[in-house]
Formats: C-alpha cells, sequence, structure tokens
C-alpha cells in the first residue's frame, strides 16, 4: 500500500513469512517519514533496499495511525497540502502518470 501525506510518503506491506500475522512493515525512501509518522518506531537504514528506511510495527498501530490521519483530515486538495517543494514535485510526478493512466481507460 503506498500511502502519500502531506508530510511523508510510506510504502506498507506485509510480512513475507506471515502475511497475515500482527506486524508490517513500514518504508520509506525519505529519510525522516517514518518517524514523522510513527514517532516511536526504530528505523532501520539499509542502503542498498529499494526503500532505504524500514520499521516493523505492529499492523494495530499502523491502523490507527492511519485511522488518525483520516480522521484529522481537514485539506480540500491534496497537492496544495504539501510544503516540501521536492517532495511536492515527486508526488506532482505521481500524480501526472495516474492521470495519463486515466485517459487511458475506456470511458
Amino acid at each position: 500500500m503506498w500511502i502519500f501525506l502531506s508530510d511523508a510518503f510510506l510504502s506498507v506491506v506485509a510480512d513475507k513469512h506471515d502475511p497475515s500475522g500482527p506486524r508490517l512493515l513500514v518504508r520509506a525512501r525519505r529519510e525522516g517519514d517514518i518517524e514523522h509518522v510513527f514517532p516511536d518506531a526504530e528505523v532501520d537504514t539499509t542502503p542498498a533496499a529499494d526503500y532505504r528506511f524500514r520499521a516493523w510495527l505492529p499492523r494495530e498501530r499502523v491502523a490507527a495511525v492511519l485511522t488518525q490521519q483520516v480522521e484529522n483530515l481537514a485539506y480540500t486538495n491534496f497537492k496544495s497540502s504539501i510544503r516540501d517543494h521536492a517532495y511536492h514535485e515527486a508526488a506532482m510526478g505521481a500524480w501526472s502518470v495516474m492521470h495519463r493512466y486515466q485517459g487511458q481507460q475506456a470511458a
């Protein structure tokens, strides 16, 4: 699951050894994103990995934090809610690709 927040981008996946188990792997490409969303997370840095920053977190904790993000959502335009210029440009790249993809779908 890719999660674009106003101030963090995360990828959340199941434990490949126990896909429906009690923990999830939260990954990030930018240093600090995991800690920003999960301040108590123990983040490992793996320079050669696809996602350099990784943390194992309880599934219930991830669900609770994401629920809180939804409950606190107050912006009316996601792109305008991003303050970091470089992250904004990256998010716009993802938006542009998906916009093109939408145009390729049959109406």
